[in-house]
C-alpha cells in the first residue's frame, strides 16, 4: 500500500475514534458519562435502563473495536495480527461486560472508582493503545 494512502486511511480511522469520542452524548445512551463527570465517589448511582445501557455501551465497544481493527490493519497488513487481536477484543468483551453487567445492577458507592475503570475499558480503545506498540515492539524484534 502507497505510504500516502496508510496515512490517509490513519488519519480517518483515528479521525472516526475522535468523533466517536467527541459525539458520545449525541450517539450513546448513558447515564454515567455525567455521572463520572461530576463527584461520583460522593453521589448515589444515576437511573438508568439496564438493557439500554448495556446494548449502547456494548455498541460503542464493538464500534471502536472495528475502527481499531482496521488501524492494526492499516498499521501492519498482517492477518494473523488482526486475527489475533480480534480474538483478545473477544475475549475482553466478555470479561469486561461480565464485570461492567455487575456494577450496573449492584451499584455502591465503594465500587463506583472500579467501575469506572472498567467502562473506561469498554468505552475507550485503551486495548489499541497497547496492541499497537506491543506488535511494533514485535515487529521491531523478528
Amino acid at each position: 500500500m502507497d505510504s500516502t494512502v496508510k496515512y490517509m486511511l490513519l488519519f480517518v480511522l483515528f479521525g472516526l475514534l475522535i468523533l466517536i469520542r467527541v459525539f458520545e452524548d449525541e450517539l450513546f445512551y448513558d447515564p454515567y458519562l455525567t455521572f463520572f463527570q461530576n463527584d461520583y465517589l460522593y453521589i448515589d448511582s444515576p437511573r438508568r435502563e439496564i438493557f439500554k445501557v448495556t446494548l449502547f455501551t456494548s455498541l460503542r465497544y464493538f464500534i471502536n473495536t472495528a475502527i481499531s481493527l482496521g488501524i492494526l490493519y492499516v498499521v501492519f497488513m498482517d492477518k494473523s495480527i488482526i486475527k489475533f487481536s480480534a480474538f483478545i477484543y473477544a475475549i475482553a468483551f466478555i470479561i469486561l461486560i461480565a464485570i461492567y453487567l455487575y456494577f450496573v445492577i449492584n451499584p455502591k458507592q465503594e465500587d463506583y472508582y472500579l467501575f469506572f475503570n472498567v467502562r473506561r475499558f469498554i468505552i475507550q480503545p485503551i486495548i489499541l493503545m497497547v496492541l499497537l506498540p506491543a506488535f511494533y515492539y514485535n515487529k521491531l524484534r523478528s
